[in-house]
């Protein structure tokens, strides 16, 4: 029965029915079929799974960032970039990595800091000359610096699996400063010849600094309450949104009562989206459990006489492989459960783990089919996702060997939370 469930999973992934759809027939199959477990066990144990506290701060986290859009808050992270290293060569796109970093600290959303920052800088690049096919791969690219910098949807959904406390795996900063760092002195080399922005002097330069102070702000409220045991991650969460909407009311007067309702009807879209996949992938977990795949797992790879090297290696391959058709939440709730209690056995460092993770995992908003990432960039500028997959071999060995680099020195993850 086993069998036959993860084939007919197989197929209806074929066919693309949502994922949420695949996990949730597949392991109710086996559920109710092989282990004859009770309908009421299924929905306690779907409800159970999106109701803990921490992930509140999803939700709270995705429409703290829809509001920072509509209110002005984006656009000015976007003035200061620019007003900082437009003049430098590749400047708009170096600009763009920048925002990206930025606009991390206050939203856990990859895809809400692409339509944020792209919709602002994509078309102003290809305006002056970058080619559309690579500003869009490079929107995907820079994104995945959303997943690292806390706060990050990722590092809240591996908290609520793992156990490890959420400020610990708000641990990505040095990683996601580190791969800006790369894709900075990338895009400087690759863009050096394009037409650059004037440079601007130190009263443009305050000035674009005052107005986007109100922004700059947010990470220290968001991170020095979550820090200074003051909030909670979802209590920040909503205090990051609770200050969006004064700065963009009160502040920059461009937030509008319908622009708020278009905010949460947003955050709204996003949150179901994430959690109903929690919901039926909560389902795989329970089924993994109740069939000893993790134990029958761990078995296995210890036979072997395997290192930790070598697991994180197959891990980082599984990661790429899964990435290519199904997206990060689900990928997240495939390995995690089936793989944690191998951690304490090979002495792999649990936020080492979960920077690996989101690097290859993250990789798949690049590599189709899936590539959930480009298609979004691509569809800010209008642009056939197609016309951009020949920009994508370069940016992936970019991404291949930061990937790499997280493996090989675990000091970059566990570094900043060891001074906590």
């Amino acid at each position: 029965m086993i069998k036959l469930s993860v084939a007919l999973s197989a197929v209806l992934l074929m066919i693309s029915l949502p994922i949420f759809l695949v996990f949730g027939i597949g392991s109710t199959f086996v559920a109710r079929e092989a282990l004859n477990l009770p309908w009421t066990q299924l929905v306690q144990t779907s409800v159970g799974a999106v109701s803990k506290h921490l992930l509140l701060a999803v939700p709270l986290f995705i429409f703290a960032g829809y509001v920072m859009v509509a209110g002005g808050m984006a656009a000015r992270l976007v003035n200061l970039c620019i007003a900082l290293v437009g003049h430098w060569p590749g400047g708009l796109g170096i600009a763009m990595v920048l925002a990206m970093g930025f606009f991390a600290a206050f939203c856990g959303s990859i895809l809400a800091a692409i339509t944020a920052i792209g919709t602002i800088l994509m078309p102003r690049m290809i305006e002056n000359g970058y080619p559309a096919p690579f500003v869009v791969v490079l929107a995907a690219m820079a994104a995945l610096i959303e997943g690292l910098i806390p706060p990050s949807n990722a590092a809240i959904i591996y908290s609520a699996l793992s156990s490890v406390p959420v400020a610990q795996t708000f641990a990505g900063i040095l990683p996601g400063i580190v791969l800006a760092l790369m894709l900075i002195v990338f895009v400087a080399i690759r863009c050096r010849n394009l037409p650059r922005s004037p440079r601007a002097n130190g009263s443009e330069r305050m000035a674009a600094a005052v107005a986007a102070l109100p922004a700059l702000v947010t990470p220290v409220i968001i991170l020095g309450g979550i820090y200074g045991g003051f909030f909670t991650a979802a209590e920040s969460a909503a205090v990051a949104g609770v200050w969006a909407i004064v700065a963009g009311f009160a502040i920059y007067r461009e937030l509008t009562l319908r622009a708020l309702v278009r905010a949460l009807v947003a955050a709204t879209l996003a949150t179901a989206v994430i959690f109903v996949i929690i919901a039926m992938a909560t389902l795989l977990s329970v089924i993994l459990t109740f069939t000893g795949t993790p134990q029958a797992l761990v078995d296995w790879f210890l036979s072997w006489g395997s290192s930790p090297l070598v697991f994180l290696l197959m891990i980082a391959l599984a990661c790429l492989v899964l990435g290519t058709f199904i997206e990060v939440v689900p990928i997240f709730y495939i390995i995690i459960p089936m793989t944690l209690a191998l951690l304490p056995v090979l002495g792999v460092d649990p936020l080492h783990y979960y920077i690996v993770l989101a690097a290859f995992i993250g990789m798949g908003m690049l590599t189709p089919p899936v590539c959930l990432g480009l298609y979004t960039a691509a569809a800010v500028v209008g642009l056939p996702p197609q016309r951009a997959f020949p920009q994508i071999p370069l940016f992936f060995a970019l991404g291949l060997g930061y990937g790499l680099l997280m493996i090989l020195f675990p000091s970059l993850a566990t570094w900043f939370p060891s001074r906590l």
